[in-house]
């Protein structure tokens, strides 16, 4: 495979999430149906219905499609449009975690499991318990413990939830308001329910204050990911609104985080969705783009490129279309 190029283009994926599993590069996206339907804020445009994993034996290898995954029809509480996933090793087992909304249209997650990481999934037959919003994220951290992060904005979801239940009238923060943090908690050993309460991990600016609202540039709006470098955690995620990939450090796994900088520029394209992985002794950065589509938001392709820290654990600003 070429860095920056789309890993497939039989189909058109998105928000990929890439592991190393068995000493292969495997990637969980979104599988974008294509249609004529127009875009809006909710993102009724994106109507995915199922999944497929794809793998790379190495860097150098073909990228496979494995086949479908898991598909809404086979989850009895799913109504429609199946987003952005992630995957985790435990136990044994592969868990793959997906958002969807259920059958009154709320947004909640889900786990399927398999004994194989490329599928196919058997989903549970209710969502996780006290789960809503999108994008789960989830980190087995080196003592076993592990971590679930998630939520996003608008058609997310994520805001409508400030009371403690759903209320889509809900304002959402604006202007000097805190901004709102993704959701974190962890999971039992089980892989599939909450061991604690989930709460909204704070993100501080260079002062220790939280970030704001109308910090567009920096604030949280979607797409979590977590990894560790140096033994350091780092949250990454989507601007949304300003298309940026960026990145807030912290020494534990739930925070508080401070703000470091850009991961990537803007892309084509509306969303920014990412997953950061180790391979080989280099980093590297999976993310999407609407190239293949000639900048059709709800069709995009995923790509990877190498990611690089400077001495002081800061990552380096990618320029998706600068070689």
């Amino acid at each position: 495979m070429k860095e920056r190029t789309p890993l497939v283009t039989h189909i058109f994926t998105a928000d990929p999430s890439a592991h190393v599993f068995n000493g292969k590069i495997y990637v969980y996206p979104s599988h974008d149906i294509p249609h004529d339907g127009e875009d809006n804020d909710d993102g009724d445009e994106y109507r995915m219905e199922d999944y497929h994993v794809l793998s790379l034996d190495n860097l150098d290898a073909d990228c496979v499609d494995n086949g479908e995954a898991l598909h809404m029809k086979n989850v009895p509480w799913v109504s429609k449009q199946m987003w952005a996933p992630d995957c985790a090793y435990k136990n044994g087992k592969y868990y793959l975690y997906f958002p969807a909304r259920d059958k009154d249209g709320i947004f909640r997650i889900g786990v399927a499991v398999s004994d194989k990481p490329e599928g196919p999934f058997a989903p549970e037959d209710n969502y996780i318990e006290g789960s809503y919003s999108i994008d789960p994220a989830v980190l087995v951290d080196d003592d076993g413990r592990a971590y679930i992060y998630y939520g996003g904005l608008w058609g997310g979801q994520l805001e409508m939830w400030q009371t403690g239940k759903f209320d889509e009238n809900t304002p959402r923060p604006a202007g000097k308001d805190k901004a709102l943090g993704p959701m974190f908690a962890e999971l039992n050993d089980d892989m599939k329910s909450f061991k604690t309460e989930p709460k909204h991990l704070e993100i501080l600016d260079e002062n220790g204050e939280p970030l704001k609202a109308e910090d567009e540039d920096r604030r949280y709006f979607e797409g979590p990911w977590m990894h560790k470098y140096n033994g350091l955690y780092y949250l990454s995620y989507s601007t949304g609104t300003t298309h940026y990939l960026v990145y807030a450090t912290s020494e534990n796994p739930d925070g508080p985080f401070t703000y470091r900088g850009r991961i990537m520029e803007p892309v084509i394209g509306w969303t920014t969705h990412h997953s950061i992985v180790e391979y080989q002794g280099k980093w590297y950065l999976f993310y999407h783009d609407c190239e293949l589509s000639n900048g059709i938001n709800h069709r995009r392709c995923v790509k990877y490129t190498e990611l690089k820290y400077n001495e002081d654990g800061t990552i380096q600003t990618i320029k998706p279309y600068e070689k």
